[in-house]
């Protein structure tokens, strides 16, 4: 019988993508998600039963080790980039990823592997870094043969950084951003997968990877390059930190007074604080390199899925190409 490894937050837009991996290296797959009945796309990774989305609230731990039972390797790819109603970040990503850590060592799980982020840092003035590191350093203390995989941002089709910033290129002449000059290096979502499923099957020596793409980049530079690929000329305006914290105190306040019906997806406080460093290795940190993998370049995957924000969407190139050809005759 196949082995069996259960994905927390496997429906999500990095989960996904090691699920689909590992369905093709003939695991059996439990997506443990919060709503079942929204992931059910992912039976379509396998054949019929092997892959299977179940209850799980990674804040409850009797449901987190419901979902783990008989599981030869877990994965937990849950995070969240704001607060949310009950979801916050140190009981989703600290606390969360503690109760993972413990039962998988409870019930003797061959292997862990934490999906993390490049900033880590129990330092840091973000609430969020403080709660990834806050989560890191607990897993590490029940589980310390765990995988912690660090991606910088990451790109790829379902994407909140480039197609919330190519959708709202489409509608306004100004694209907003908060520290222009902050560096990312941006790693494609199936390469994380792939350093996710090798260290499932045992392929990768425990410890801290951070993950990084070959290009580096600031965010002005990465919202540059993005219009381009979608053809449109946009004026990339760079706010102040202490503005962008104004408004991002704004719409946090907005959130607060409607009780979360309404929540700030926008900016927030805390993602101002998180922008005022650079999210790119670190010197001499384990990554690719270590893994004899050579990541996958913006400029290769960008038009796949971008194409849909140009002015004429897939036409696009069609009608470039017949004013070209217009000119000639």
């Amino acid at each position: 019988m196949s082995k069996l490894v259960t994905i927390y937050g496997g429906s999500g837009f990095v989960g996904r993508y090691i699920a689909r991996r590992l369905a093709k290296e003939g695991w059996r797959i439990r997506v443990a998600v919060r709503r079942p009945n929204e992931a059910l796309f992912v039976k379509t990774y396998g054949a019929v039963g092997q892959v299977e989305p179940v209850l799980c609230n990674i804040r409850d731990e009797s449901s987190v080790r419901a979902a783990m039972i008989g599981a030869d390797a877990v994965v937990n790819c849950v995070g969240i980039l704001v607060n949310e109603g009950k979801n916050k970040f140190d009981s989703v990503q600290a606390a969360g990823a503690a109760n993972v850590a413990r039962i998988a060592a409870e019930q003797g799980v061959a292997k862990l592997v934490q999906i993390s982020a490049i900033g880590a840092d129990a330092e840091s003035e973000s609430a969020y870094a403080r709660s990834k590191a806050a989560g890191e350093a607990a897993v590490l203390e029940a589980y310390p043969n765990a995988v912690i995989l660090r991606p910088s941002i990451i790109f790829g089709n379902e994407d909140g950084f480039f197609n919330k910033f190519a959708a709202m290129a489409r509608f306004t002449p100004v694209v907003p951003i908060a520290g222009g000059d902050t560096k990312f290096q941006p790693v494609y979502v199936d390469d994380v997968a792939k350093v996710a499923a090798m260290a499932t099957s045992g392929d990768v020596a425990s410890g801290i990877y951070e993950l990084g793409g070959p290009d580096v980049e600031t965010f002005r530079d990465l919202v540059k390059k993005m219009l381009g690929v979608i053809n449109r000329r946009r004026l990339v305006a760079s706010l102040p930190f202490w503005l962008a914290g104004l408004m991002g105190g704004v719409f946090d306040l907005v959130q607060t007074v409607t009780g979360g019906l309404i929540v700030n997806r926008i900016l927030t406080r805390d993602q101002v604080k998180n922008l005022r460093a650079d999210n790119v290795v670190a010197e001499g940190a384990k990554g690719f390199a270590d893994l004899g993998i050579t990541p996958t370049a913006m400029g290769a995957i960008l038009p796949d899925y971008l194409w849909r924000f140009r002015p004429d969407g897939q036409y696009d190139a069609i009608k470039a190409s017949a004013k070209n050809l217009h000119k000639s005759l």
